[in-house]
């Protein structure tokens, strides 16, 4: 037999066995995948019957309460405190197991799972998107930058607007996911985000004239001071959430937004003056282009719908980073009185 031949037979004889092993393990797998899925819908199962049980109990719960003794008060009050505690503890098995995707994500994905089984895929997903949005946010920075000071070019910002319209649209699709695989994302930071997308899109459509000339400066100008106290907040937000991780006082699919929360409180209340002014900028653009609507030239609808969108962007923004200070406030000045 030549010596070639005797190499490529002993070749062939080694990725035969590696391959037999393969297959085995693929076996394997594919049982094991059969496992979990059985394992995934029994936990479903019982967390729903689990659900309905203690919606039972903690009904019971109060008819017993009316009226009972001091000893059977404190037993009660023990019961319902475990109640809580289950019903918190199902949100957490929830975030590992297929959830029926929403309306948002089953127009978009329909019926797709996109729940991640491990931790270290769902703190990857989450920090691919947090690296996502500050990349973008430091590219947009620098494109309104050129628009603004070295070009008037419309196609230019046709660009611009387009790049924000794909943004905040891929932005509301991942966040769908995030919140699927148990993100605790307020609402208004999450729908602040399709409105957001809505406004890019009618400033797309906005034909060149003389009333998008006259506030094209203003909305660049806002764009600009935006996106900077963007950057802004994500460098420190994302220094602060590590932080309270490391603590154990968040949760790790915690997200930075681009406003203000409760747990921002410590160290970065000197943001607020940046986000108030942020939020005046969007209602002075909402009233500039409703005096514009008004004009007898003005035949553009995307003139007053620019308008409701910086509107309802404002209102959002405002009252909800009001809501947060105010609470904040109010809990600081209950505490000295509690002790």
């Amino acid at each position: 037999m030549p010596q070639g031949l005797g190499v490529v037979l002993e070749e062939w004889k080694c990725l035969e066995e590696e391959y037999q092993q393969l297959l085995e393990t693929h076996r394997l797998y594919l049982h094991k995948l059969e496992e979990i899925s059985k394992l995934q819908k029994n936990c479903s199962s019982t967390i729903l019957s689990q659900r309905s049980k203690l919606k039972a109990v903690s009904h019971l719960v109060k008819k017993c309460s009316n009226g009972s003794l001091e000893e059977d008060a404190k037993t009660l009050n023990g019961i319902n405190e475990k109640i809580k505690t289950q019903t918190n503890s199902f949100f957490e098995m929830e975030a590992f197991l297929p959830n029926k995707n929403g309306l948002y994500l089953s127009l978009v994905l329909g019926n797709v799972n996109v729940t991640l089984l491990s931790k270290q895929s769902k703190f990857s997903y989450k920090d691919e998107y947090e690296k996502f949005k500050l990349c973008l946010t430091v590219f947009l920075l620098l494109f309104s930058f050129v628009c603004y000071f070295f070009t008037n070019y419309r196609f230019l910002d046709a660009i611009l607007n387009f790049l924000l319209l794909w943004y905040y649209c891929t932005l509301t699709l991942r966040e769908s996911i995030l919140i699927a695989n148990g993100s605790r994302i307020k609402g208004w930071w999450v729908f602040h985000h399709y409105i957001s997308a809505v406004l890019s899109g009618v400033m797309l459509t906005w034909p060149d004239g003389d009333l998008y000339k006259t506030f094209r400066n203003q909305f660049l100008a806002y764009s600009l001071y935006q996106n900077f106290v963007q950057c802004l907040q994500y460098y420190y937000q994302s220094g602060c959430l590590y932080r309270l991780r490391a603590l154990g006082e968040r949760h790790n699919m915690d997200l930075t937004v681009e406003g203000f929360q409760s747990w921002m409180w410590k160290g970065m209340t000197f943001l607020l003056p940046f986000l108030f002014f942020g939020h005046f900028w969007q209602l002075f653009n909402s009233i500039s282009l409703f005096r514009m609507s008004r004009l007898p030239d003005c035949k553009e609808w995307q003139v007053w719908m620019c308008g409701l969108c910086f509107l309802i962007v404002f209102m959002g923004n405002f009252f909800t980073t009001v809501a947060v200070v105010l609470h904040k406030v109010k809990s600081r000045n209950c505490k000295p009185k509690s002790l």
